[in-house]
């Protein structure tokens, strides 16, 4: 049994973190850390969850000889601090995205990791999402052939979110960025369309950034002046197309904590595939969706820990990420 801690207690932790580890027989979450100024008129969800220890004191999970593994779920400008005071105190850590503000801090942490002889690692759960899964499913099927182009979307439409301040890169581009360096490594070349279509030079909320891996172009948009939605990936091959629309999150959070369905999506949010076999001949057809489940990210991390194997998330994924947001918001700030 892999006994963990959570040190946070917001949106990421509630929906994409609890919900999908209350599945796991092998792992169990044993005590969350909160601040106390947190906790101010905000105690009520804690009732959801009785056989979770709530703490203000962060002594408490720092000393605790069952955990193995602290989760860093606070604002990225807290990231660095807690994760290192967890592996001070001999404890794996898994830490919420961004990782870091900057590949350099995040380099210090692995760093901190490898003298330890412990884990860190980023939480990059949406390699785990069931329209992404499938994406790679067609990919790996080879009925595209050589792919010569993806889009990927991450789109809202919440022009009161259209403010001042650099954050939808980190915030939101995070994941589709995260996402193609999981399938194709770094890029030969990476353009950058980044600017505010609110405040020129002083906020990210238009993003479209090119990936060139040889003659296969990846663009990667993001913003949050989209009315009508987009499918969240289109990808075209030499010998066909794929468009699949967003899965969402198939969660549910009315009265009580948040649940999660495994069930497969229905057969009208299906991929589309159409493509020519070898010989010749022509194919439309649906694909089922994968089902989305960020519990698979832990699944792999336990094996990590327990049987050394390779972590799902590697070091040098997290820091190329992070140097391409750097890179982002530079070109926002120049951009009028």
């Amino acid at each position: 049994m892999l006994k963990i801690a959570i040190i946070g207690f917001g949106n990421a932790v509630v929906n994409y973190h609890l919900p999908y580890l209350e599945r796991r027989e092998q792992i169990q979450v044993k005590t969350i850390y909160r601040r106390e100024e947190d906790r101010v008129g905000d105690t009520e969800r804690e009732g959801y969850y009785p056989e979770i220890t709530f703490t203000t004191v962060l002594n408490d999970i720092l000393h605790d000889p069952d955990i193995e593994l602290i989760v860093v779920a606070t604002h990225v400008d807290s990231h660095v601090e807690y994760a290192k005071l967890a592996l001070e105190h001999g404890k794996h850590v898994l830490v919420e995205k961004p990782f870091a503000s900057t590949s350099a801090e995040a380099q210090e942490i692995f760093e901190l990791a490898e003298r330890k002889h412990l884990i860190a690692m980023a939480n990059q759960n949406r390699r785990y999402d069931g329209d992404f899964l499938t994406l790679k499913k067609v990919i790996e099927s080879g009925k595209l052939g050589n792919i010569v182009e993806i889009q990927s979307h991450y789109d809202y439409f919440h022009p009161q979110y259209s403010r001042k301040g650099f954050g939808l890169l980190h915030g939101l581009a995070v994941h589709t960025i995260d996402q193609l360096i999981s399938l194709y490594g770094e890029a030969d070349r990476i353009d950058y369309d980044v600017r505010s279509l609110v405040a020129p030079g002083e906020s990210d909320d238009y993003i479209d950034i090119d990936f060139r891996y040889g003659r296969m172009k990846a663009t990667m948009k993001c913003s949050l002046l989209v009315k009508i939605e987009h499918p969240k990936f289109i990808i075209h091959g030499d010998r066909g197309s794929f468009v699949k629309y967003s899965s969402g999150h198939q969660s549910k959070n009315g009265a009580g904590p948040t649940s999660v369905s495994y069930d497969i999506e229905p057969e009208t949010n299906w991929g589309t595939l159409s493509y020519v076999d070898e010989k010749g001949k022509s194919h439309t057809e649906n694909v089922p969706s994968e089902v989305t489940d960020y519990g698979m990210l832990y699944e792999k991390l336990l094996e990590a820990i327990r049987h050394h194997g390779e972590k799902p998330v590697k070091d040098h994924e997290v820091l190329y990420v992070l140097d391409i947001l750097h890179d982002g918001v530079e070109a926002a700030k120049k951009a009028r």
